[in-house]
């Protein structure tokens, strides 16, 4: 017998169909999508992770990287939209399905030009096949979309158990390409514009101290010297008011940096 949907897949679906107006058939070839968007993923990697492409037309998760059984112990055949669901912490179920609420009326206002201009992230605790819970942080990108609709995103997830072990799940709207972000955001309240703590090359060394980067090679990436980086990561760790990489890295996740 076919298990039925569970009750939070159900109003997921009822929420990420808001961004789809019209029933074009879609047909675009996943390896293309696949290989197309795989450099998306620098955008994110910060640990023990894994991606998945989810096809917003068909509510089902389209692709999962093999690597899911390093983060959660599933080979990737065993897994679904609604089976992963299933596993959210009870706790944690009502956050998601807010934060989803809000990015999809988020997604839905954007014009076309900006639709991809945008990284949202929020987290969650998750069963894995031992049956402990670890906390994940839940990432997305849209890469196919048109006026009427979109079609796919790209989602990531990272264990940040050791980073966040505690606390009540949060929700952020990062804008790439100057567009404005917004950080924690409070779901019962309108968007309001974050303050950008960083400028703009100081977000790009960020990036690159996140990912575990010296100096010289940033130096060498950004075409800058060494002396400008130290002076930049100075800065950022000013700014970030903390000691070392390691709280930079912790913070930047919790505050939505990244």
């Amino acid at each position: 017998m076919k298990k039925s949907k569970s009750s939070l897949y159900q109003a997921a679906t009822e929420v990420w169909g808001k961004v789809i107006k019209t029933d074009t058939p879609y047909v675009k070839d996943l390896e293309l999508t696949l290989e197309l968007h795989k450099r998306l993923l620098n955008i994110f990697q910060t640990g023990r992770h894994y991606y998945m492409i989810f096809n917003i037309c068909e509510m089902e998760l389209e692709f999962i990287s093999p690597n899911i059984k390093d983060v959660l112990g599933y080979e990737p055949s065993e897994i679904n939209a609604s089976f992963f669901l299933d596993q959210i912490h009870p706790d944690d179920k009502p956050y998601f399905l807010n934060f989803e609420n809000k990015l999809t009326d988020f997604f839905d206002k954007l014009p076309l030009e900006k639709r991809g201009s945008y990284k949202f992230q929020h987290d969650y605790r998750i069963r894995n096949k031992n049956q402990n819970y670890i906390r994940l942080l839940h990432q997305i990108v849209a890469i196919e979309f048109d006026e009427n609709n979109y079609y796919r995103s790209l989602v990531l997830h990272t264990d940040i158990t050791h980073i966040k072990k505690s606390g009540i799940p949060c929700f952020s709207i990062i804008g790439f390409d100057d567009e404005p972000s917004y950080y924690n955001v409070e779901i019962t309240e309108p968007l309001t514009k974050s303050f950008d703590l960083f400028t703009k090359r100081e977000k790009e060394i960020l990036k690159c101290i996140v990912e575990g980067k010296n100096s010289k090679t940033i130096a060498e990436e950004l075409f800058i010297s060494l002396n400008t980086v130290n002076n930049h990561r100075k800065n950022i760790l000013c700014k970030a008011e903390v000691h070392t990489p390691l709280e930079l890295l912790s913070k930047s996740i919790k505050e939505g940096w990244i």
